[in-house]
């Protein structure tokens, strides 16, 4: 009975264990750490994603690399994660932490190999991750909002965001913009109101270079006027916000109505025409001199519209009808019987205007005067794309430092310190987690060897005169990637955001943990919900 097999997993179950599961999913993480390795710092490169339907995106924006890849493995899949992480928390630094968490478990290889169990190399890890973001928390420095130089600290920021970006060559005026969007939004918050980059809406337009991106002081909507003899300016604007249609509701079901004669057919015409002038009215008794619908608005009520001299756009986003209720004042009228004079909105100018072949509407002297937009243009769809990713992530790390206001310096400068102080301490633990904190100070190490590579600058030179240097207590020296040599990044205004810093660590050590905790992995081929079982992709319960 002994010799007899006993079937515990189904026939098309697949199960890799022990040395082999590690080695797998290790090889995967770095796989996907490589694929977006040389799109690091200033002198990255961009990929060409081409997905199913021939689209084409060109970013060296890790996030959108790795969220446009189609990954079948899991453990591939958790290092994306990571950089979606970092990406949703901090916005930006999400190269660096898809990076970190390769090299991370590239080194702890290297610990297997020397037969030092998982388990020590875990535990090292998290020993050397809370070094780490200590180190951080020591070398960053305050930045004081009251200083003459924070707007210049945070342009630096925005810059620096930048560098690495197709826009780096608009980058000293796009910074500015970016800061004065974000100070212009913080400045009007609530006390318990949190700053958010969903505030600053973004629109983009192909036509003109990346330099004529501009911020507006006010509200755009991709939107023209929906009738040509309505005004293309009104000056004192009385806005009604209406999410109702101003149409002739139809039936949901089937209906037939018998006409016998031609007068009973024009009647019904006119009570319909009757219905949507009865709708005008209501707006002309309100006062409102522009109506902005989020549904339709029909060809009989743009004519009456027109004729009372009333601008009108229609379908606009749900999100704008939120930041036009919010800036300008106007309620959301769900009933158009119901609209009054208090529910009006108001705004010095509304306006619509050619941005490049398209007409927009600009809302402008709203009562919230921070309100601004920020229109993105460039010369083809691609580079509107990636100028918007761009800013997106510039946004996001001034937004960083204006919440938590610490900063540390780039170009390798807060890696190799980190690296440093690691040695440092792993000199004074006893047992191998030595080994695995060693391990981590290395694989920190690694982000500005990989600086040095995409720069075609040696990397061992590059690594031993920064070591030197923060040997010597030189805390803010990095890479000049010009030179090729170590160089005080605070002089050279190359500023980053601590709190991405920190998040980065925090993320690529986490995700690196646990890919190292797995040593079982049991697939299923074909099962139900893997797209082979009777329920296949779509299995389970309709909710």
């Amino acid at each position: 009975m002994s010799n007899v097999p006993v079937i515990v997993l189904k026939e098309d179950t697949e199960r890799t264990r022990g040395r082999d599961a590690q080695r797998n999913n290790i090889m995967a993480g770095i796989v996907i750490a490589e694929a977006v390795k040389s799109a690091l710092g200033p002198k990255g490169m961009d990929k060409m994603l081409v997905d199913g339907f021939g689209d084409i995106t060109v970013s060296n924006d890790g996030a959108t690399i790795l969220k446009e890849m189609d990954v079948a493995h899991p453990a591939a899949k958790m290092v994306i994660e990571v950089s979606k992480t970092v990406d949703d928390e901090v916005g930006d630094g999400t190269t660096t932490a898809a990076v970190l968490t390769g090299d991370l478990l590239k080194q702890a290889e290297t610990l297997l190999d020397q037969h030092i169990h998982p388990t020590t190399i875990i535990s090292g890890y998290r020993k050397a991750t809370e070094k780490a973001l200590d180190v951080i928390e020591k070398v960053a420095e305050k930045v004081d909002p009251a200083s003459s130089d924070y707007k210049k600290i945070l342009i630096d920021v925005a810059k620096t965001s930048m560098s690495s970006k197709f826009v780096s060559g608009s980058r000293d005026s796009l910074a500015k913009t970016v800061v004065e969007a974000v100070l212009a939004i913080n400045k009007d918050l609530a006390a318990d109101e949190e700053l958010s980059i969903e505030n600053i809406p973004r629109q983009k337009q192909v036509g003109m270079s990346v330099d004529r991106t501009e911020l507006v002081k006010g509200l755009v909507l991709d939107k023209e006027v929906v009738h040509a003899g309505m005004p293309k300016k009104v000056q004192g604007a009385k806005i009604a916000l209406l999410e109702a249609a101003l149409e002739v509701t139809k039936t949901e079901f089937d209906a037939k109505i018998s006409i016998s004669d031609p007068s009973s057919m024009q009647s019904f015409l006119d009570e319909e025409e009757r219905m949507l002038k009865n709708m005008v009215d209501k707006i002309v008794e309100a006062g409102a001199n522009v109506v902005i619908a989020q549904k339709g608005i029909d060809d009989v009520v743009q004519h009456y519209l027109a004729k009372h001299g009333i601008l009108a756009v229609r379908r606009i986003k749900k999100s704008d009808v939120e930041r036009v209720h919010k800036t300008t004042g106007a309620a959301i009228v769900s009933k158009i019987q119901n609209l009054s004079a208090d529910d009006l909105g108001k705004a010095k100018l509304v306006e619509q205007r050619q941005v490049g072949d398209d007409k927009m509407l600009f809302i402008e002297g709203t009562p919230k005067s921070s309100v601004v937009t920020l229109l993105v243009r460039g010369g083809t769809d691609h580079i509107v794309d990636e100028v918007d990713r761009a800013l997106n992530d510039a946004l996001h790390v001034v937004k960083d430092v204006v919440v938590h206001p610490y900063v540390t310096y780039g170009g390798g400068a807060l890696a190799s310190e980190i690296s440093y102080r690691l040695r440092e301490y792993a000199s004074k633990l006893e047992g191998r987690e030595q080994y695995a904190v060693n391990a981590f100070a290395d694989a920190v190490e690694s982000l500005p060897t990989t600086l040095a590579e995409n720069a075609g600058l040696d990397p061992i030179d590059v690594i031993v005169g920064l070591r030197k240097a923060h040997s010597d207590g030189l805390v803010t020296h990095g890479l000049n990637i010009d030179s090729g040599k170590p160089d005080d990044m605070k002089k050279a205004k190359v500023v980053e955001s601590a709190l991405v810093n920190r998040q980065i660590v925090m993320s690529a050590a986490e995700a690196a943990q646990m890919i190292l905790k797995i040593d079982d992995v049991i697939s299923v081929k074909g099962g139900p919900g893997m797209g082979g079982g009777p329920e296949g992709d779509f299995g389970g319960d309709d909710e």
